[in-house]
């Protein structure tokens, strides 16, 4: 059985995977045989429908699409705002998007991750050939309304919110064909107990549709620390190479995804080595993603 890995930063971290992909291809043996790159997610700086966070990609939309095509790896758009309106819809930057991978799908399809069931209805009319893609925005907190969600025809994948990631005995009994389904968040260092997860989402759905609002100011106790790979590992919705390979992948699951749009470059390479590659292999591929070695990062 495979795990494929849906990697954050499309269009934020595109000049990394135009390193990092043709290296995947051609030094296959550094990384481990059973993983592979399900897709790459992201979306462009001003992005009405976007969500999660908010977009600050600046490469050409056409390129990273020829990219993805020359690969034969799955793009994802996220426009996961959850505070759409009807209005909102005739967007032509975000149709744009939609029409341009809808055309260079390739041996590998593209879809969009969303949130709002009127962009989902929109967008099953008017690009069919985009499979769709429930987004953890949604912040299915009870293990019923996820099932829900998994029971819904009109998606291909559902992102829980990472704390139903440890519902081992309820995930267990899910049916085969909804265990295929499921693609858990893994490295999300969000507080645990955060109350107000959904409201932080909504905060930038609001600023995507250009709204004037304050900042979500958030209740975390490390808020100051900002995102540490290290504090993500301690989360208990943390999901590891361990409990990958020691419970998920033996009972039937096999999507997982890695988030990271709002960090840089340097970090997400860290996902890719921690997640993809063997030890001894981390170094070299270290080495040749930073070219230049007498690189100075500070």
């Amino acid at each position: 059985m495979k795990a494929y890995y849906h990697l954050p930063g499309l269009f934020e971290f595109c000049g990394l995977y135009r390193l990092f992909l043709p290296l995947f291809r051609k030094k296959r043996h550094y990384f481990y045989d059973w993983c592979e790159i399900g897709s790459i997610y992201g979306a462009p700086a001003g992005c009405l429908w976007g969500g999660g966070r908010v977009g600050f990609g600046d490469d050409p939309p056409e390129e990273v699409a020829e990219m993805m095509r020359e690969y034969a790896v799955s793009a994802r758009l996220t426009f996961s705002n959850s505070l759409l309106r009807e209005e909102h819809l005739s967007d032509r930057k975000c149709n744009s998007l939609c029409a341009l991978f809808f055309e260079k799908s390739g041996r590998a399809e593209n879809g969009v991750i969303l949130c709002s069931d009127l962009l989902l209805h929109y967008l099953r009319e008017r690009y069919p050939g985009l499979y769709c893609v429930s987004s953890t925005t949604k912040v299915l907190r009870e293990f019923d309304q996820f099932v829900a969600e998994l029971n819904r025809s009109e998606f291909r994948y559902v992102v829980p919110d990472f704390r139903l990631n440890k519902s081992y005995s309820r995930l267990e009994s899910l049916p085969e064909n909804l265990k295929q389904k499921v693609e858990f968040l893994c490295n999300e260092c969000c507080w645990y107990d955060c109350p107000d997860r959904k409201e932080c989402y909504e905060n930038v759905s609001r600023k995507s549709l250009g709204e004037s609002c304050t900042d979500h100011l958030c209740v975390s106790p490390d808020a100051d620390r900002g995102y540490r790979f290290s504090d993500a590992m301690k989360n208990p919705g943390f999901i590891g190479l361990r409990e990958l390979r020691e419970f998920y992948m033996p009972s039937g699951f096999s999507n997982f995804k890695i988030e990271g749009r709002s960090l840089g470059s340097a970090i997400i390479l860290e996902f890719l080595l921690y997640y993809m590659t063997k030890p001894e292999y981390q170094l070299k591929v270290r080495e040749e993603i930073y070219l230049d070695s007498s690189l100075d990062l500070f």
